[in-house]
């Protein structure tokens, strides 16, 4: 579903509401000159196209005790264990990210600890009894960027391709 068919009001209300997801309904509708059950139904198809995935409050972790942000490469000794390994992440409540991926690694995952004690404990007493032929850790100091897409460029492409 890659090729998915947007209009500029769809368009619009992704702008409006990644910009403030807490914007109230009734303002984007005013801001698209719509009515507001007009964006309830963009704001369910949306959802439904699986667009949408949700809104959700963003806690920083360093402000709850999380001083250590990590990535870690991943490496099965038994590469068919993949479904098993990421449903035991799932157990794992500072692993907050795992991807499939290219190259050196099978899986990379990103995990919150709250110091670099608490994530070598995660390391030896978590993640290497999954059955790691190796791992390489990467501590993060600081999140230089964080940003969703830009739907506005989204806008701005597909008005220049209609021009």
């Amino acid at each position: 579903m890659a090729n998915t068919k947007l209009d500029q009001l769809d368009k619009q209300i992704l702008k409006l509401i990644s910009d403030d997801a807490r914007v109230p309904f009734l303002e984007v509708a005013r801001m698209c000159n719509v009515s507001g059950a007009a964006i309830h139904q963009r704001i369910q198809k949306l959802t439904n196209m699986g667009i949408l995935k949700g809104s959700k409050f963003i806690i920083d972790p360093e402000k709850i005790g999380y001083e250590t942000c990590a990535y870690i490469g991943l490496n099965l000794k038994n590469p068919e264990t993949f479904d098993g390994v990421v449903e035991q992440l799932r157990n794992i409540p500072e692993v907050v990210e795992c991807h499939y991926t290219t190259g050196d690694y099978d899986l990379f995952i990103k995990i919150y600890a709250r110091n670099n004690h608490h994530l070598l404990d995660i390391i030896h007493d978590q993640l290497q009894p999954l059955g790691l032929a190796r791992s390489e850790s990467i501590i993060s100091f600081h999140s230089a960027i964080e940003r969703t897409l830009p739907i506005a460029d989204l806008i701005n492409e597909s008005e220049a391709l209609e021009g």
